[in-house]
């Protein structure tokens, strides 16, 4: 390889990061940047699989690399050996490193399945806060059944205290996610499922809907407001003295399609709501049927 060429490829590497950084610039590291117990947990595991991960892909790398110059055609110092077909030593270390990196992952993966599974609490010296989500088209409804009140494309959450999402979908499968606190759950209809969350920071982070679920879905976000506790009930406060109550007609006006929904509240909540949703007390088909006496 003559200077110029190699000048030319020197060139070529220095530019690759370029691209990279202008597809990204626009990317916020939410997963990265945890600001709960939970989402940091989680980074921890990233951050160690990645770390594993380039044992194995940095070496193998530098290796192409190495080979290619150290047995380049004009290299006649190099060993030729056209017969070599093993090698114990290389076969040790080829089995060797993904063995252990297996076995390093497969604890890790164990141990922290169990310790963040969702539906573990989280220890506290307080009173967890409930929090009924509901998957629409194309937005979220929160349900406080303990103030009696419920939101749409917000939820609101106090700082330092445990949360425990009980959520559900009201039509087609649907992912509750918010990157900042960690934990995504997929959310069925007819089903519960439940998470537990804390923020241990102040802010407003964006939650969304990671699976996709028809033409709404990119609008498909929410506000979480991690709160003070006196901003908290504040809040709480607003949203009570809201004039709009969601009873069953409102629910099912809620209910129909709509995109880009803004953030609603609702001051009071009719009875067991969130249990219908998911008994499906609300489908098309228990309508029709209740509407025609045999329900």
């Amino acid at each position: 390889m003559n200077r110029t060429a190699r000048s030319w490829i020197a060139r070529f590497c220095r530019l690759l990061p370029l691209p990279a950084m202008l597809l990204l610039s626009g990317c916020q590291w939410a997963v990265l940047d945890p600001k709960g117990p939970v989402g940091e947990q989680e980074r921890t595991i990233i951050l160690i699989a990645t770390a594993l991960m380039l044992l194995v892909v940095v070496p193998v790398i530098a290796m192409i690399l190495i080979f290619a110059w150290r047995y380049r055609a004009s290299n006649e110092k190099a060993q030729y050996a056209p017969n070599w077909s093993h090698s114990t030593r290389i076969e040790a270390v080829v089995w060797s490193i993904p063995i252990a990196i297996i076995l390093v992952l497969g604890t890790i993966c164990w141990r922290t399945s169990h310790a963040l599974d969702p539906f573990k609490p989280l220890a506290a010296t307080v009173q967890p806060v409930r929090i009924d989500a509901v998957a629409m088209d194309w937005k979220w409804l929160f349900i406080y059944p303990q103030q009696g009140v419920a939101t749409v494309n917000e939820v609101a959450m106090p700082v330092g205290v445990p949360v425990v999402f009980h959520i559900t979908s009201a039509t087609v499968m649907n992912s509750f996610f918010i990157p900042r606190l960690g934990s995504q759950i997929y959310a069925m209809a007819n089903m519960q499922t439940a998470v537990n969350l804390l923020a241990s920071q102040p802010g407003t982070y964006r939650g969304l809907s990671a699976n996709f679920s028809g033409d709404g879905f990119s609008s498909m976000t929410f506000r979480a407001l991690a709160l003070s506790s006196g901003d908290y009930a504040r809040w709480l406060a607003r949203v009570k003295a809201s004039p709009q109550a969601l009873g069953a007609p409102e629910y099912l006006t809620l209910e129909k399609p709509s995109e880009n929904v803004p953030v609603a509240y609702y001051s009071q909540v009719m009875p067991r709501l969130f249990p219908q949703i998911v008994d499906g007390k609300f489908a098309p088909g228990r309508l029709v049927a209740k509407a025609g006496g045999r329900d």
